[in-house]
């Protein structure tokens, strides 16, 4: 069950984004059109595909960088404030 959890946060997260982007997009391409809803689902499962394993892919990259800016802002909010 361990494994599942670290596809959770991906998927969901993969899953609107891709569908607000490709919302958005056809949105810009093709203004407020009749057959939008249509094209949007169509087109949301292609982004969805190219998505989840991006997301899958940059989540742990993205979560190291955090944590690495998130140990540098501690260390320079200690040595700032003995600067005072």
């Amino acid at each position: 069950m361990r494994i599942l959890e670290r596809f959770y946060f991906p998927f969901f997260m993969a899953l609107f984004m891709s569908g607000l982007m490709s919302l958005q997009l056809l949105i810009i391409a093709n203004g407020l059109s009749n057959d939008l809803l249509l094209s949007w689902i169509n087109t949301w499962p292609k982004a969805f595909i190219v998505a989840l394993p991006s997301a899958i892919l940059i989540t742990p990259l993205i979560s190291k960088t955090c944590e690495f800016l998130k140990v540098k802002s501690q260390a320079g909010s200690v040595a700032g404030d003995s600067d005072e």
